[in-house]
């Protein structure tokens, strides 16, 4: 998998899968785009492990539920490559309720960010691939648009979501040559993982929780789940369009 030359915009890449995403990409030759909510130390931190493999880079502050912030960093990866043939939508929360213990602000806040989020990037990034004649957009979901979880209803509704909004958007633009595929990670060991697990009140039996759901009997790497977001947009895998991957440790068995 190689991408020289290529020009990528990964969102939610402060840190977790989007940062070791965004380093994958620079090794092969990427020019990145570093997106994060807000100018702030993470995003800098990815950007600098860009740039210290040689690799153009930028950073974009924005918040993608906001179509002005959308629109803004699909700008200005253009303006700063020249073109946009990568786009990546990793950003996402993750708040816990069930449908009669959730509040309405928090579920709306999670499929604004998580689904309505990754619809205006795309919109917008769109527009510029189909200017060049293709490009390839994966977004990320979770094994909790595929299975329920517990106490996480609004994230299984809005991933849920994802995974169909990426099967009508390869639908409407295959004859444009942007194929749109979806990456599907089980529970990754992440910075936010682990503030998770330390802000309950005990820590480790949290952490065996989270294990204990993996039938592998470990959480996935970072690693692993980007090395699946790359392949998903490399030449040697031209012919996967409209793909829901599973990288879940075998939680789907």
């Amino acid at each position: 998998m190689y991408f020289h030359n290529q020009a990528v915009l990964i969102t939610g890449a402060g840190a977790g899968i989007g940062r070791k995403t965004a380093v994958l990409f620079a090794e092969r030759g990427a020019k990145v785009a570093v997106n994060d909510l807000r100018a702030s130390a993470g995003g800098e931190e990815t950007l600098q492990l860009v740039r210290n493999l040689g690799a153009e880079g930028i950073f974009v502050a924005g918040d993608v539920s906001v179509a002005l912030d959308a629109e803004k960093m699909v700008n200005e990866t253009v303006s700063a490559f020249g073109k946009i043939d990568i786009l990546i939508n990793n950003a996402g929360i993750v708040l816990p309720g069930r449908v009669d213990n959730m509040s309405e602000d928090d579920f709306d806040r999670t499929m604004r960010v998580n689904v309505k989020g990754a619809f205006l990037v795309a919109k917008y990034a769109v527009l510029e691939m189909k200017k060049r004649g293709g490009g390839a957009i994966v977004n990320i979901a979770s094994v909790a648009a595929l299975k329920g979880i517990q106490d996480r209803s609004a994230y299984c509704a809005s991933k849920g979501a994802l995974v169909s909004l990426t099967r009508a958007m390869a639908a409407d633009y295959l004859k444009e040559n942007i194929r749109v595929n979806c990456v599907c990670p089980g529970t990754t060991y992440t910075p936010s993982l682990e503030e998770r697990i330390q802000a309950h009140k005990d820590p480790e039996a949290m952490r065996a929780e989270f294990i204990s759901r993996q039938p592998m009997g470990r959480l996935g790497k970072e690693e692993e789940i980007a090395h699946a977001v790359l392949f998903a947009c490399c030449a040697e895998a031209a012919f996967m369009n409209g793909s829901i991957v599973s990288i879940d440790g075998g939680a789907l068995i």
